[in-house]
């Protein structure tokens, strides 16, 4: 076992692998336990010695205490690979949420792990792409744990523990979010707004442990400004934030810096903003090689180039990750509600109205467009809610299958996302009666690990910075477990129950400001600054070469997006980096 290790905490002596006194129990660690300081001083006193003050070697002595249940008493973000030379037992430990990725391949009797999927192709003889990957790829712009593009490289899930002993290999999930809400269900007093703030306020104050300096990466929406807000509750000291803005004036759209400029002021935070041109085809590259396989949420510009500023100045850095799932972020949990109630028509009118309305909108395609939402909400509103919540959260809708993919993608079956045993039975097994809590249930599980936090991890990373999100904290969780989703969303309104919580703690014009983010203005890119490279790398010549979609079907695509009838950025964008990612393969 090896780590290439980030020094955190105790950065002088705190070396891994950890062991225990005897040296029978050895472990690496990547993440951070947040509360190892109490855990430690029991273990103390129960005549465990220690020889750092790291987090890491806590361990292999709570391991000694309480074998693999030690899980259940770590408070942090971990992948943890654990070898007990007496047993001759490897365990793998992924974080309760994945917020920490762990990588497999069993081959000969022989397993091999990494936190990085190059890493793993490098100790394998050979791998091969999965042709349902980039279907699946090319449906939700990332690919679905436990699978990865390449067969036989699978991922740890969220909360799972791998155990490998004399060649065999079993998996047992410790923590799963679905039975956490059933457990909360009707057990739990309801969630006040000052419980709320104490909770936050606490878990930022966890998150906060280390021995390097912290920064915060600060959109300067609700999510980051709360993050500020409490972190500034938790410490007098020095506060760093970083943003990112854009510098054409056609972008100005997409600006939040004032607003994060303005609380960076109000909390008394060292501010730093890097304006952004869009000079994208170096950046895509650097990117898509610290991916390690195709993905395409175009959030990555701004988080790879915020994380390279925020290196610049800190090791640690907090993020607002998680917030939009746990509390009601997104329009589609208002669609959501809003198709409980438009189920009460008839089918049969519903499938009519199918039909006549969403042709009275233009459709522009992106999916933060809002007379798009409302022509999806039509089209597919006699559609089952897992059925209905399952299309909107695609690029590739099914009926477009036949004529954008390739004879071999199509063969290779339906992307296993749209099948009722995936994605909608997660949704429809989620233990609440409403749409929008499983709908939130259902992202918490897949696109909380699978999008977002995968790309904070490697892009952070990827310049020796430590991501650090409190919003996925399993305490934070759980109290945001117990609030219902018609409270979450108050009045109609996207985290109407944080809205009103933070009221005390955050200035008006963030609390009623739209939802912000590292939005992207990737359309007009396209059109424009890299209509160039877009020609280039989707080519009917390279697109024919890669043998994944039809010609037509992207020439298509850059047809419609270039004249400005349809916008289609996160489908050229995917494109885009698929091939890109195949060069980088050659």
């Amino acid at each position: 076992m090896g780590i290439r290790r980030l020094s955190i905490i105790d950065p002088e002596s705190g070396h891994q692998p950890a062991a225990n006194e005897d040296k029978t129990v050895w472990i690496v660690l990547n993440g951070e336990i947040y509360n190892y300081r109490e855990l430690r001083e029991e273990l103390i006193r129960k005549g465990h010695r220690f020889e750092t003050h790291s987090d890491t070697e806590i361990l292999p002595h709570l391991y000694e205490e309480e074998g693999e249940d030690m899980v259940h008493r770590l408070r942090g973000m971990f992948a943890i690979a654990l070898w007990d030379s007496a047993r001759k037992l490897l365990l793998l430990i992924r974080d309760p949420l994945g917020i920490k990725p762990l990588y497999y391949a069993e081959q000969d009797g022989a397993l091999t792990f990494a936190s990085e999927i190059p890493a793993l192709r490098a100790a394998l003889p050979s791998t091969s792409i999965r042709p349902q990957a980039i279907a699946q790829y090319l449906t939700l712009l990332y690919i679905p744990a436990p699978e990865t593009v390449f067969t036989g490289i699978r991922q740890l899930m969220p909360g799972e523990i791998l155990r490998f002993q004399e060649g065999k290999k079993t998996l047992h999930r410790y923590f799963n979010v679905r039975t956490l809400a059933a457990s909360l269900s009707t057990n739990e007093s309801p969630v006040t707004e000052d419980r709320f703030r104490d909770v936050l306020q606490e878990t930022v104050r966890a998150h906060m442990v280390s021995d390097v300096p912290i920064g915060l990466f600060l959109s300067g929406g609700l999510d980051s400004g709360s993050m500020l807000a409490m972190m500034r509750k938790v410490t007098g000291g020095p506060i760093r934030t970083f943003s990112i803005g854009y510098e054409a004036e056609a972008d100005a759209g997409f600006n939040e810096t004032g607003a994060s400029r303005m609380l960076a002021e109000r909390f008394g935070a060292d501010h730093t903003e890097q304006l952004v041109r869009p000079n994208a085809v170096d950046l895509l590259t650097k990117i898509t090689r610290a991916m390690g396989e195709p993905f395409a949420d175009s959030s990555v510009i701004p988080t790879y180039l915020v994380s390279e500023m925020a290196s610049g100045h800190v090791k640690v850095a907090l993020s607002g990750i998680g917030g939009d799932e746990l509390f009601g972020g997104y329009p589609r949990y208002l669609g959501m509600r809003a198709s409980r109630l438009y189920e009460r028509l008839p089918r049969g009118v519903r499938r009519i109205l199918a039909l006549a309305v969403p042709p009275l909108f233009k459709e522009h395609g992106g999916h933060n467009d809002r007379t798009g939402r409302l022509s999806r909400f039509f089209k597919t509103g006699y559609l089952s809610l897992a059925q209905q919540y399952i299309r909107w959260i695609t690029f590739l809708p099914p009926e477009w299958a036949d004529e954008a993919l390739s004879h071999d993608l199509v063969a290779a079956g339906e992307p296993t996302i749209m099948t009722p045993e995936t994605y909608g039975n997660i949704f429809t097994g989620w233990p609440s009666p409403s749409p929008c809590d499983a709908a939130m249930g259902l992202d918490i599980q897949t696109y909380l690990p699978d999008d977002l936090l995968r790309m904070g991890d490697r892009l952070s990373m990827a310049h020796s910075l430590e991501l650090r999100v409190p919003f996925c904290d399993h305490e934070l969780l759980k109290l945001a477990l117990q609030v219902p989703a018609p409270q979450r969303l108050r009045r109609w309104q996207l985290k109407g129950f944080m809205r009103e919580a933070l009221r005390q703690v955050l200035p008006p014009e963030i609390l009623s400001g739209p939802k912000r983010g590292f939005m992207v203005p990737f359309s007009r890119w396209l059109r424009e600054d890299l209509r160039e490279m877009l020609g280039d790398l989707l080519s009917e010549t390279s697109v024919r070469h890669r043998g994944y979609v039809k010609p037509s079907y992207a020439q298509w695509l850059i047809s419609e997006h270039m004249s400005g009838r349809r916008n289609f950025p996160d489908q050229l964008f995917a494109l885009l980096v698929l091939e890109l990612w195949l060069r980088q393969l050659e």
